[in-house]
């Protein structure tokens, strides 16, 4: 399940205000006020702190009735974009968990879903090529390590654990020398019922045994506004850099979880979705606001990729496009762009009847193809570029070493990129297609139809 579950009540609220304005035959004061007090309303019921719904809904307030918009916006459309900056503000900063082979020590009170967690970050890693070792640190909980081996059968990825075994720091020495080479070390560590002296003790002499580049919070949504304090505290005793919200698939408190921990300042960098080791989602907050928002239509996508793309380079790509000089170099300008306009499931999410139609999996691998394709295409030559059909044999080899990755994924970039030639030629065919779309979306093309 993705976060387009997530919160429902709360988007809806949301989407219900937006409705007012893009409802509404004039933006006026009254509107404003009348749609700030819909916001207010819709926070508070989704759990969010009292007076960060105030100091939201105030700024909002404030820029609706001061600021002008900006020139080619209209009032409606400048109001919906200060909703939404001042929303995002209280996601805090997005941050991820680079895919480089490190030390992981996780921490978290009993019941929060660490070990399943644990679990789902592994896979994450493991899916993206590191090779991942599990050690079982929490020795006190007499179910830790046979839950956690069961976990790390189920996903081909090796546990190290001493049954029996009282000492943990004893247990994670073992268990990072049994790893010493291995990629990426997921150490866990014991909970409690809640943050105590011992507890404190205890993860403090893991961290100088693991010297972890992360330490990982992990923490239940339904912890709601309480998610603050705990973050805090856990942030104070183990300098945690990262948290992991989860269960956040059903639970009206989510909002009041999410915002309390970006209070926090530690960084969000994932949100568990769901039962499953897959489900785990890079938390990324215009994104997680955008699907919020149900943002969902043609236009608005048509207006970021304006904003974000310089219209001069865009016409200059639309014209290689249909001139059929579609080479690597245009293919890649392409690249870069849909960059710019922002993650995949918003793109397709623009599109009328795709919103929700593609899995989020198949969405989050999509993403990592595309970056995977920009870091092949700087490993090739200005002529391989110019001319792709020269990429063969032992060429297919050195670009996919210097990129470090495997000739087959260069060979699928090829594939695509024909894919994507032969979708232009389709375009560039049919006059009334081609003026609409080569200049608003070809330029950030790709076979968008695959």
């Amino acid at each position: 399940m993705g976060t387009a579950m997530v919160l429902e009540g709360l988007g809806q609220s949301l989407r219900n205000a937006l409705k007012k304005i893009a409802g509404a035959s004039h933006v006026d004061e009254a509107l404003i006020k009348d749609v700030v007090r819909d916001i207010s309303r819709a926070l508070l019921q989704a759990d969010v702190n009292v007076h960060l719904a105030l100091k939201i809904t105030k700024g909002v307030e404030r820029r609706a009735l001061e600021e002008k918009p900006p020139p080619g916006m209209s009032p409606r459309e400048h109001v919906v974009h200060i909703i939404y900056q001042e929303l995002v503000k209280i996601l805090g900063t997005p941050r991820e968990i680079a895919l480089k082979p490190q030390r992981i020590l996780m921490v978290g009170l009993y019941g929060q879903g660490k070990t399943t967690t644990i679990g789902k970050l592994a896979n994450h890693m493991h899916k993206r090529g590191l090779s991942v070792g599990l050690v079982a640190g929490d020795v006190h909980r007499p179910a830790a390590y046979d839950q956690l081996k069961q976990i790390g059968d189920q996903l081909r990825i090796p546990v190290f654990g001493i049954p029996g075994e009282k000492k943990a720091g004893l247990v994670v020495r073992k268990g990072l020398e049994h790893f010493a080479d291995t990629n990426v070390v997921i150490v866990d560590s014991a909970g409690r019922h809640a943050l105590d002296q011992d507890l404190i003790a205890e993860i403090k002499a893991l961290a100088k045994i693991v010297k972890p580049e992360e330490t990982i919070l992990v923490l239940d949504a339904a912890t709601g506004q309480q998610a603050g304090p705990q973050a805090k505290a856990f942030h104070e005793a183990a300098g945690v850099t990262a948290v992991v919200v989860t269960k956040l698939d059903g639970t009206a408190k989510g909002g009041g979880a999410l915002s309390a921990v970006a209070e926090t300042g530690a960084p969000i960098v994932f949100l568990g979705v769901g039962e499953h080791l897959d489900d785990l989602e890079p938390f990324d907050p215009p994104r997680f606001l955008s699907r919020l928002l149900g943002m969902g239509d043609l236009e608005s996508l048509l207006e970021k990729a304006q904003d974000a793309i310089d219209e001069a380079e865009a016409e200059e790509v639309a014209k290689k496009m249909l001139s059929g000089k579609l080479d690597l170099n245009v293919f890649e300008k392409q690249l870069g762009m849909l960059g710019k306009m922002g993650s995949l499931d918003k793109l397709m999410a623009a599109f009328p009847g795709m919103a929700g139609k593609v899995k989020d999996q198949d969405m989050a691998l999509q993403e990592v193809r595309l970056k995977k394709f920009k870091v092949i295409l700087k490993s090739m030559t200005a002529e391989e570029k110019t001319d792709p059909k020269l990429i063969k044999g032992t060429r297919v080899l050195r670009i996919a070493r210097g990129s470090g990755t495997h000739p087959r994924d260069v060979k699928e970039l090829l594939k695509h990129f024909n894919m994507s030639r032969r979708a232009v030629k389709g375009i560039a065919g049919n006059r009334k297609m081609r003026k609409q779309l080569m200049k608003q979306l070809g330029a950030s093309g790709l076979n968008l139809g695959e």
